[in-house]
């Protein structure tokens, strides 16, 4: 697809609502796009602004109405979404009442101790940033982005319910919280009236542990969906690595892979995976990402993308016919938890 100039005017397909399933979240009343959008990577200053806009416009056009951010997200921190409140004032605003936007604070963004952590103080002042940096006045979805254990649950609980209470959010979530804190977050904003909607973790073929800890059961007893980041493992669950590290690959200077992760057992799996692929005449990726949506308790699975080609081809994963019990079986035997991982 062709960039647009940075002065045309948008309007939105409309046909959006054509392409994508909406799943609901949990015991809730909202509806999900299968896939949501995921600014974590690529859409701080170190890339043009063209073709950030131009691949947020081409997801909403393809029925992508859940875009996800945090304040951590840049390069620099808050960058991200910087980046989208540019777009969604320059095109989305008369889309704003079709957007769930949702945003994280928690995890550190400098070396104040108000800058990281499960306070009201940061919790609160970092909603009030992101909200600047969006050019909204709420967020739909709003998480606490990762467990501080040294802060008491009820006071970072407190500071998600203060949030809907002050009309700054509509909902609140958490991120990668072990089952056991999950389900007491879940317990104490329900008493307060405020459900837990979603709990964002990582999740794929290559790192079970949602379903090794626990978190699917705590999901489906406490009423929450899940959001899955990372589901195509950083791109160990792609073609890119099987014969060698292409130049500029992530591996060479992510903070989340490296040359070391991608080994021979890496590999023997991976191409495994990537046969059992082609025989349903799909790529890894598509076959990973219709992996992580077979549980009924994931809402969504967290995509990005560095070009709008991208972006189709990953969408498309919902073309194909659903994985079979054998096939499933395969993915078993080769998508051994931990491949790719340094732990």
């Amino acid at each position: 697809m062709t960039e647009r100039p940075a002065d045309a005017p948008y309007s939105a397909a409309a046909d959006r609502y054509e392409t994508l399933p909406y799943r609901r979240s949990g015991a809730s009343g909202l509806d999900l796009p299968a896939f949501s959008f995921g600014l974590w990577q690529k859409f701080g200053a170190d890339y043009p602004f063209t073709t950030q806009r131009e691949i947020i416009l081409h997801a909403f056009d393809l029925g992508i109405s859940h875009f996800d951010n945090a304040d951590r997200y840049g390069p620099p921190h808050r960058a991200a979404q910087q980046t989208f409140g540019a777009v969604l004032a320059k095109d989305l605003t008369r889309y704003r009442d079709e957007l769930i936007l949702s945003t994280k604070a928690g995890n550190p963004i400098g070396a104040s101790p108000y800058l990281r952590g499960g306070s009201r103080k940061s919790i609160l002042t970092s909603l009030e940033h992101s909200l600047r940096d969006l050019r909204t006045d709420y967020v739909d979805i709003f998480y606490h982005h990762s467990p501080d254990l040294d802060v008491p649950l009820e006071e970072s609980v407190g500071a998600l319910v203060s949030a809907v209470q002050q009309g700054k959010a509509l909902y609140v979530g958490i991120s990668n919280y072990l089952p056991d804190r999950a389900h007491a977050a879940a317990e104490l904003l329900r008493a307060a009236g405020v459900p837990l909607l979603v709990h964002q973790t990582r999740y794929s073929i290559y790192d079970r542990r949602p379903e090794q800890n626990g978190l699917l059961d705590t999901a489906r007893r406490d009423g929450f969906g899940l959001i899955v980041y990372s589901p195509l493992a950083q791109g160990l669950l792609t073609a890119k690595y099987l014969e060698t590290i292409p130049r500029g690959a992530r591996a060479e200077n992510s903070t989340f892979l490296s040359p070391d992760m991608i080994d021979d057992t890496y590999r023997q799996r991976t191409a495994a995976l990537n046969k059992l692929a082609e025989s349903r005449g799909q790529s890894l990726a598509q076959l990973a990402l219709q992996w992580v949506l077979r549980r009924p308790e994931v809402t969504s699975a967290l995509i990005g993308a560095s070009s709008t080609a991208q972006l189709d081809h990953n969408i498309a994963a919902l073309r194909f016919s659903p994985l079979t019990d054998e096939e499933l079986s395969l993915v078993d035997e080769h998508g051994v938890h931990g491949t790719g991982s340094r732990s």
